[in-house]
C-alpha cells in the first residue's frame, strides 16, 4: 500500500477495514510489548470491545507515544507459531500519551466513566522496603511528596504517586469507586499496590486513605505470554505482509491460557501467580544467566542446551514440590513450557530477561530456596540460578542492566568466588550468605557452569 508519491503508508484509522477508536474507560500505566499481547488484546476480543478503549501512558521514555500516537493507537500483534507467523490488527489502544503528559492523565482518571486503571511497569516501580511497605526514604518518593503538597496537578515521577495524584483529582471531581489492577509479575500484586499507594495517601491527607479504602478496588492478576522486544524485522515483515508502515508491532507466542478472549475469574490468584513465577519466569532468569554465561543470545538457544536444560528441570523439580497443583496439572504445564521456550520463531533475547535481577529472583527463585531449606534439602537447581547471577554481576554473560544492584555490584567484585558468592546472597536476603550448605552449593554450580561456558 503506497500513497500518490509512491512512498509506503503509515498505519491509521483512515485507512480502510481499520477499527474505531472505542471511548477510553481503561487508563494503562507502563503501555508497552507485554501490555499489548495481552490485555489490550483480550480487550480487542472481547464481545463489548467497541465499549472500552484504552489511553495508554508511557513511562519515563516517551519513545512509544511517538511511535503510536501517529497511528491512532492501531499497531499489529504478530503471533510466532511453530508452523510461521500470522498478523493481526489491533484497535483496542484509543490514545497513546508520554508519561509528561499530566494533565491529560488526570483527566482521563477523574473522569466517571473511567472504570478501570490497569499497571504493566516493573517489578521495582513500586518502591517497597524490606518490610514490603512504600520505601518513604527514598529520593523519587520525598521529591513526589513536596510535589503533591506544593500542586496536587504538579508532574509525579514514581508509580504510587502517579496513582495517588490521579486518585485525588478523582476524589476531587466526586466520580466515584474505580478499580486498579496490577498486571506485574508480583505475588499478591493488588495487595502490593494498595500498600504502596495507600502509605504514600496517609502521607498526603488522612481522609484521602479513607475515600480510597472505601471507593478503590485493588485487584489481583497474573498474566501468562512470552513477549519479546520488537524489532527492525518485525516492523520489515508486517510492512511485507500487511502493506503498511507500523512503527511498533508486537511479536508474541501462541500460547493462552483462556479461551474465548476472556480472562479466566478465580477466587485464589496466589496458586496461578506461584506456578508462573517460579516455573516460567524462574526458570527465564536461570536461562538468561546460565544461557548467556554459556554464549547463548535466545532463550530458545540455550533451552537447547543440555546442560541448561537439565539445570531448568532440575530447578522445577524444586519448585513443583510447593505448588498447590496435582502432578499431572505442574507436568502439563511443564510440557508447554518446554514447547514455548523451543519456539524458534520467538528469539526472545537472554539480555531482556537478564535486566533487574535483583529483583526478580526475590520473586522467582527464593521462595524455592526457603522453601527447600526449611525441608532440609539443597536446592541445586536454584543454586545454580544464584551462580549464574553472580558470574552475571562479575561480567560473564549478558550486560548488567539493573539500577536496584548497587549493593550486589559492590559485593560481587573484585575479590574471589568463595568471597563474592555470600557477600551477594546476603544482599538478597538477609541471613542466606551464612548458609554454609547452600553457599557450598552455589560455588559448586557457579564452577559448573564456568567449565563449559564460553
Amino acid at each position: 500500500m503506497t500513497g500518490a508519491d509512491g512512498t509506503p503508508v503509515r498505519l491509521s484509522r483512515s485507512l480502510p477495514d481499520t477499527p474505531a477508536a472505542a471511548p477510553v474507560r481503561i487508563v494503562h500505566l507502563g503501555i508497552g510489548n507485554f501490555h499489548r499481547a495481552h490485555q489490550a488484546w483480550y480487550t480487542a476480543h472481547a464481545p463489548d470491545a467497541d465499549e472500552w478503549g484504552i489511553a495508554g501512558f508511557t513511562g519515563r521514555r516517551p519513545d512509544l507515544a511517538d511511535a503510536l500516537a501517529p497511528q491512532d493507537g492501531l499497531y499489529t500483534l504478530i503471533t510466532r507459531g511453530a508452523e510461521g507467523d500470522t498478523f493481526e490488527l489491533i484497535g483496542s489502544v484509543s490514545a497513546v500519551h508520554p508519561a509528561a503528559d499530566h494533565e491529560a492523565y488526570l483527566d482521563y482518571f477523574s473522569a466517571p466513566q473511567t472504570a478501570l486503571v490497569t499497571i504493566t511497569v516493573t517489578e521495582a516501580a513500586y518502591i517497597r522496603n524490606a518490610e514490603g511497605r512504600l520505601d518513604v526514604d527514598r529520593d523519587v518518593i520525598i521529591a513526589d511528596l513536596q510535589a503533591l503538597h506544593s500542586d496536587p496537578h504538579r508532574v509525579v515521577s514514581s508509580l504510587p504517586a502517579r496513582l495517588v495524584a490521579g486518585l485525588m483529582a478523582r476524589r476531587n471531581a466526586n466520580s466515584g469507586a474505580i478499580t486498579i489492577l496490577s498486571c506485574d509479575n508480583l505475588p499478591e500484586n493488588g495487595a502490593v499496590t494498595q500498600t504502596v499507594v495507600t502509605d504514600l495517601a496517609e502521607l498526603m491527607d488522612e481522609s484521602l486513605a479513607e475515600w480510597i479504602e472505601r471507593n478503590v478496588d485493588f485487584a489481583t492478576s497474573m498474566v501468562d505470554r512470552i513477549t519479546p522486544a520488537t524489532t527492525d524485522e518485525d516492523r520489515r515483515i508486517v510492512q511485507e505482509h500487511n502493506g503498511y508502515v507500523d512503527a511498533s508491532p508486537v511479536p508474541t507466542e501462541p500460547f493462552s491460557e483462556w479461551e474465548d478472549a476472556g480472562a479466566q475469574v478465580v477466587k485464589d490468584v496466589e496458586p496461578f501467580e506461584q506456578r508462573k513465577l517460579w516455573l516460567l519466569n524462574g526458570s527465564h532468569s536461570m536461562l538468561a544467566y546460565a544461557g548467556s554465561v554459556r554464549g547463548h543470545q535466545t532463550i530458545d538457544q540455550a533451552i537447547a542446551d543440555p546442560a541448561c536444560r537439565e539445570w531448568v528441570n532440575l530447578f522445577w523439580d524444586e519448585a513443583s514440590r510447593h505448588l498447590p497443583f496435582s502432578p499431572a496439572v505442574v507436568e502439563d504445564y511443564r510440557a508447554a513450557l518446554l514447547t514455548r521456550f523451543s519456539n524458534p520463531h520467538m528469539r526472545d533475547q537472554l539480555a531482556r530477561i537478564a535486566a533487574d535481577g535483583s529483583t526478580k529472583l526475590v520473586v522467582r527463585t527464593l521462595p524455592t530456596v526457603r522453601a527447600e531449606r526449611a525441608a532440609g534439602r539443597i536446592p541445586v537447581g536454584c543454586a545454580t540460578t544464584l551462580a549464574a547471577w553472580v558470574l552475571h554481576l562479575r561480567g560473564a554473560g549478558a550486560p548488567v542492566k539493573d539500577p536496584g544492584a548497587a549493593s550486589a555490584l559492590q559485593a560481587a567484585n573484585p575479590g574471589d568466588m568463595p568471597t563474592a558468592v555470600p557477600a551477594v546472597l546476603g544482599t538478597l536476603e538477609p541471613g542466606l550468605g551464612k548458609d554454609g550448605d547452600f553457599v557450598r552449593a552455589v560455588l559448586a554450580q557457579a564452577e559448573a557452569i564456568m567449565k563449559s561456558g564460553t
